[in-house]
């Protein structure tokens, strides 16, 4: 299953609804849609609006998917009701540069990051922002949450690895910068690896509690940058690359186990629907795809031993270890903690 935008109408973020078969992507041109899937069948459009006038590159249902929360080049937050497509509430300067990436936390919070490397966390029943962490010097390329330590995990266009305490309200660590890009953050191996993907086409693997330099890599994956990663169980994830090849990947041992899919060019974001029975995917080629998973599911990959790793790299060690648990690149702006008319975000949600 597959849509086509037309030429250089990119899609820069999907995600599928949390209960029902509907997904939806944004745009480059600020459009949001909205498709209802079924297996074997052509996608269904079920809603299309101009959510922002400029690029729209980040987005997330939320309130139980009675709403999508998008960001924008033009600084805006805003929540749209899926059913009639109105807008709910908007934040005008919800951050003081482009938003770059969204994502959920728990059932009443959202963080989201902007290009020059600032993650706000949002309170949807407070109404209000409740944390601003200026952690990064460039655009925010991807989050990821640790529920059960309250930890947010955020990869960032300056080439490093932060972890934010949501408890303390603190900058807990911060890797190292590298050389790369980092673009896409994933947390395997039952909570004790975090792992990143890189502009060079190399994975990066770090230890938990030990976040200042990693403890692994996995060189040998692309000869291309990989843009993006979805966690499909502990030991395997699945990469997406700017040459379109999506794969299948063993982590620890570090392998590829097969190519999937393909888009013509880069893959931008990847994503599962609610039961894992697709896997969507959108790319620079101006597509969305959905991708039938129930053949890959079934694949069974050979035992892998998970290593423990014994790095002692001088950051102070997190025992609390979670059970589980790129957006277009800009920069430049304040990192003060202006909140304007946040008080009114998420008002009639």
């Amino acid at each position: 299953m597959e849509t086509y935008f037309g030429k250089d109408n990119t899609p820069f973020d999907l995600d599928f609804h949390p209960s029902n078969n509907i997904v939806a992507t944004c745009l480059i041109t600020g459009d949001l849609f909205l498709y209802r899937y079924v297996a074997e069948s052509p996608l269904e459009s079920v809603l299309e609006v101009k959510a922002h006038t400029e690029s729209c590159r980040a987005l997330r249902f939320v309130n139980e998917g009675r709403a999508v929360v998008t960001g924008s080049l033009d600084c805006s937050i805003l929540a749209t009701d899926i059913e009639t497509g109105t807008a709910i509430a908007r934040i005008e300067n919800a951050h003081p540069d482009p938003v770059s990436r969204i994502v959920n936390l728990t059932e009443s919070t959202i963080a989201s990051g902007d290009d020059e490397g600032c993650i706000k966390v949002w309170d949807t029943r407070q109404r209000s922002c409740c944390n601003t962490y200026s952690v990064h010097t460039d655009y925010i390329s991807d989050m990821t949450f640790a529920s059960d330590s309250m930890k947010l995990l955020a990869t960032s266009g300056d080439g490093s690895l932060s972890v934010c305490n949501l408890r303390s309200n603190k900058i807990q660590s911060q890797s190292e910068f590298s050389e790369e890009e980092l673009f896409s953050v994933v947390i395997m191996k039952n909570g004790r690896k975090v792992i990143c993907s890189t502009s060079s086409g190399n994975i990066l693997l770090y230890s938990w509690g030990f976040f200042k330099d990693c403890s692994d890599r996995f060189v040998d994956l692309s000869g291309n940058s990989v843009d993006a990663l979805l966690k499909l169980d502990e030991d395997r994830v699945i990469t997406a690359s700017e040459n379109g090849i999506i794969s299948l990947v063993g982590i620890l041992p570090n392998r590829i186990i097969q190519p999937i899919a393909e888009h013509s060019t880069a893959v931008e974001r990847l994503a599962f629907s609610h039961d894992k029975k697709f896997l969507g995917s959108i790319s620079h080629d101006d597509t969305l795809k959905l991708w039938d998973m129930e053949d890959l599911l079934k694949v069974s990959t050979t035992n892998q031993s998970a290593s423990s790793d014994c790095d002692n790299d001088g950051m102070d060690l997190d025992d609390s270890i979670p059970k589980s648990s790129k957006g277009t690149k800009r920069k430049n702006g304040n990192k003060g903690q202006n909140l304007g008319n946040s008080n009114n975000f998420f008002a009639d949600l």
